[in-house]
């Protein structure tokens, strides 16, 4: 591969600089990208992990930063049933380090700012395991649908999506997170070997053009950030400019930041005390499994002076109510409908109406006012009003965020991967039913357990397919 001369030259003395081995840096952009995927906890116990990977084919080959990744021999496929279940997400295996170094616990409220597509922001939302926040912010409008798509697919109930600039979330938002990720846009260096556009990306824009940007989004960050919360800071770029020097400079104008040193990981370059940022992390390409990767993990001091901004505070916020649907009406009609469908009883703490819809939001509504919301939480489904009564209609989200051992026996047609039926449903086609199935209403299909959508059993044992068109294999 042709690189470009300015970035040999700056290359080589990064290299010296910190005492990194060299050899054989330039000649891996010839080499073959690693592949891996990440597989979903939510959905997948460890101790299921080895079937997992027998069923898609694949050889037990953990990526040693991540205690969800493995690489992979294949290109993993938009048209695996396991993939449409949200079992596993495709991943480069370099960018599965940052959410794993950022240590999300249960509760936390947790910020990804530059999120799509959403490799980073669903482990995220995994290791919330339903409890806290995760707002996943993407400020182009069209990666903020396919973040859309992988956090529903993946089945997070407790994201809320949005599709705003930095500096707008920085004003709302003030000391509120406990953690943020900042996956930033970078020069992307460790997409050499991967997208052929990107050494002339590179050479167009480079790291001049994304530097002020990333200065930028740091700051913004720093606003959000409560006193004693942390912060991880990562690129899929080399340059020190992009990375340690960011860092460097972020924390000369705030003193009150310190780097979180990371015990050794296999595969991964830790700075040491003399490196220029000791406890920053690297994955080189020649060195290591993966593309390439920086990551830092900073901690903000207790005492740091932050604004923050209460919720009395912010301008009120109504969903839009239309008093044909009934709030306390069709709040009974979702809960009548899960009874039907799992054997425990919905949660329904930030249950609220938008006309029709319903949604189980997981943030006070006042902070969300005037933004761009994409996603308000659980979009569970919509409300049917008739003269006598109402109707919930699931939504194909809700489907996704089930638990196998939850649903009801006759309320699941569990499928095998060889079964006709299960392409057949994904392309959108009418099923037959199982015996022990109900014999009318709302069924799930899924995959060896995993649900995948729902269906609507008729008497004569057929299954109406309610997979969602834009989903549908063709």
């Amino acid at each position: 591969m042709r690189l470009p001369e300015e970035f040999v030259e700056y290359m080589d003395q990064c290299f010296q600089r910190n005492g990194v081995e060299r050899a054989g840096f330039y000649e891996s952009f010839d080499a073959d990208s690693f592949k891996g995927i990440r597989l979903n906890r939510s959905k997948v116990e460890s101790s299921a992990y080895a079937g997992v990977l027998t069923s898609l084919n694949e050889k037990i080959d953990k990526v040693p930063w991540c205690d969800s990744g493995f690489y992979t021999e294949n290109e993993s496929s938009g048209n695996d049933p396991y993939y449409h279940a949200g079992v596993y997400y495709p991943q480069d295996p370099s960018a599965m380090l940052p959410a794993q170094v950022m240590g999300v616990k249960r509760g936390d409220k947790v910020l990804d700012l530059c999120a799509a597509p959403g490799g980073k922001a669903t482990r995220l939302g995994e290791d919330l395991q339903g409890e806290g926040l995760l707002i996943a912010n993407e400020i182009n409008e069209n990666r903020a649908k396919a973040l859309l798509r992988n956090v529903e697919r993946m089945g997070l109930t407790n994201t809320v999506i949005l599709n705003e600039t930095p500096e707008r979330l920085a004003d709302r938002f003030k000391g509120f997170f406990d953690k943020i990720l900042l996956d930033v846009p970078c020069s992307g260096e460790g997409m050499f070997r991967k997208d052929p556009n990107a050494v002339r990306s590179w050479e167009r824009f480079g790291p001049d053009t994304c530097i002020p940007l990333q200065n930028l989004i740091l700051e913004c960050a720093d606003a959000m950030l409560r006193p004693g919360g942390e912060l991880v800071y990562s690129t899929c770029t080399f340059g020190e400019r992009e990375d340690e020097e960011r860092i460097i400079e972020f924390m000369e104008r705030h003193r009150d930041y310190e780097v979180i040193f990371h015990p050794e990981i296999e595969g991964v370059t830790h700075g040491g005390s003399n490196h220029i940022l000791p406890g920053s992390m690297r994955i080189w390409p020649h060195l290591s499994r993966g593309e390439g990767h920086f990551c830092v993990h900073l901690k903000k001091s207790e005492s740091a002076e932050t604004e923050t901004y209460k919720p009395e505070k912010l301008p009120s916020y109504r969903m839009k109510r239309d008093d044909n649907y009934g709030f306390g009406k069709s709040r009974d009609a979702f809960v009548s409908f899960m009874k039907e469908i799992t054997t425990e009883k919905p949660d329904l703490s930030g249950f609220n109406m938008n006309k029709e819809n319903i949604h189980l939001m997981p943030i006070d509504p006042r902070y969300l006012s005037g933004l761009k919301v994409v996603k308000f939480g659980l979009f569970p489904g919509s409300i049917k009003a008739t003269t006598t009564e109402r109707l919930f209609i699931p939504s194909h989200s809700l489907a996704l965020t089930l638990k196998r051992e939850l649903i009801r026996e006759d309320s699941l047609l569990s499928l095998t991967r060889e079964d006709p039926r299960l392409t057949r449903y994904l392309k959108g086609e009418t099923i037959t039913a199982d015996q022990g199935l109900k014999k009318k209403g709302y069924i799930l299909i899924g995959v060896d357990g995993f649900p995948v959508g729902f269906g609507k059993v008729s008497p004569d044992g057929s299954v109406k397919n309610l997979y969602p068109k834009a989903w549908r294999l063709i």
